[in-house]
């Protein structure tokens, strides 16, 4: 009775942990912050859709979910705009096509809350309405090889048609001054700080200074200094914090299995009370290069 008390309390705390740590991740970003504003949303859109003069900034509904697949930054936007549904994310790292398994999953998502919210009746017999979707992301790192389009039936199927098909278009900016190329060189010109003074403040004032020098998003910045120095240095700390939970968790994982594997070999009766405290000692051994 007292080992399942003891089991339960154990339990508790680790929910409480992950959930403490679930609240620190849930931050904005430069990337969030920029295009939650609808000036920049507007902008966003009609880098898009050029060809569409006539939507105004209030036919822009933000349905973008909050840290719904997973705890930490992530810098996805979804968007309606009358019968569309636009969803982007970027990507800054190294290229990897998961991206699309990612989109899909927020898709699926976003239609379910849409759903919910038209009251559908899905078991029906009446069809319900599908707004179409629009999938982007928006690549800000090197690479030889730009494709225009990555598709789940392509990259995870060899190419074979297949029950359900995914298409998502990749932006790169680097055409002319819209808000996307804008966003792009910011990143860029952010990476070059980065590399000289260091995930620093100075590398964060120093991207704020040059790129209100270069016309890159320039208005945005002087508005919102102070917000995107907070929120460019919080990442750092939340970079170190995920770097410490992750390291945490590789120690418990380690723990977990030296340990169970004592247990058994006691067990099975084939380890003495002196081999035992051997192992304990390899135990630590291990855990200090963990």
């Amino acid at each position: 009775m007292q080992g399942e008390t003891l089991q339960e309390e154990q339990q508790e705390k680790t929910a409480e942990k992950k959930e403490s740590f679930a609240k620190y991740t849930a931050k904005d970003s430069v990337f969030g912050a920029l295009f939650r504003d609808k000036k920049y949303l507007m902008q966003l859109y009609r880098a898009l859709h050029p060809e569409d003069a006539e939507t105004t900034e209030d036919a822009l509904t933000d349905i973008t979910i909050r840290n719904v697949l997973a705890n930490g930054i992530f810098n996805d936007l979804a968007f309606r705009v009358g019968d569309k549904i636009m969803f982007l994310v970027e990507h800054q790292s190294s290229w990897t096509m998961n991206i699309i398994i990612r989109v899909l999953m927020y898709l699926v998502q976003i239609y379910h809350d849409y759903f919910e919210e038209q009251g559908a009746d899905l078991y029906g017999s009446k069809k319900v309405h599908v707004p179409e979707p629009e999938l982007y992301m928006i690549f800000t790192g090197e690479r030889a090889s730009r494709p225009e389009t990555i598709s789940l039936s392509k990259e995870f199927f060899g190419g074979k048609e297949c029950a359900i098909e995914v298409k998502v278009k990749v932006l790169y900016g680097g055409k002319g001054n819209d808000i996307i190329s804008q966003y792009v060189n910011f990143t860029k010109v952010y990476n070059e700080q980065v590399k000289q003074y260091g995930r620093s403040r100075e590398a964060v004032t120093e991207t704020i200074r040059i790129c209100k020098d270069r016309d890159v998003l320039r208005e945005f910045l002087l508005g919102r200094e102070k917000e995107v120095i907070s929120i460019m240095m919080s990442l750092f700390d939340e970079e170190k914090i995920m770097r410490t939970h992750i390291a945490s968790e590789r120690r418990e994982a380690a723990k977990e299995a030296v340990r169970g594997g004592v247990e058994n070999m006691l067990k099975l009766g084939k380890m003495s009370a002196e081999e035992i405290a051997g192992c304990r000692e390899i135990e630590k051994g291990l855990l200090q290069t963990v």
